[in-house]
């Protein structure tokens, strides 16, 4: 994010050394000097794997939706309950969108993600 953030479009020419600045901040082992991981992470992009990356993301919605059934609960055990039953316990046997609208009781929605990642207030 902070490579896309820059306001100078000159400063954008430096993204290697703004990548290494971040990597030193935050990673724990340093990849060699001569690492170009930006330049070649196409697997995403390239080969029709876009769209099965694609499931990591909508994973995630899923995942901070239901955990946020739990927080809104003020029952937590009938809410486990709930989820064994429309989730867990059905498995395979229901599709999946279906099961999770047993669940919550509506479709899926991006707002406990958003929360969770720290959006929950962007406009």
């Amino acid at each position: 994010m902070e490579i896309y953030h820059q306001e100078d479009e000159g400063r954008l020419k430096e993204w290697p050394q703004i990548l290494d600045k971040v990597r030193q901040e935050v990673a724990v082992t340093q990849p060699p000097a001569y690492n170009r991981f930006a330049l070649s992470f196409s697997h995403i992009f390239a080969g029709g794997y876009s769209a099965g990356y694609y499931s990591y993301a909508w994973a995630e919605v899923l995942s901070a939706d239901a955990y946020a059934a739990f927080e809104e609960s003020d029952d937590v055990a009938e809410t486990g309950r709930r989820f064994w039953k429309e989730i867990l316990a059905v498995g395979g046997s229901r599709n999946a969108a279906e099961s999770f609208k047993a669940f919550r009781g509506r479709e899926p929605s991006l707002d406990a993600l958003l929360r969770h990642s720290g959006f929950d207030n962007a406009a």
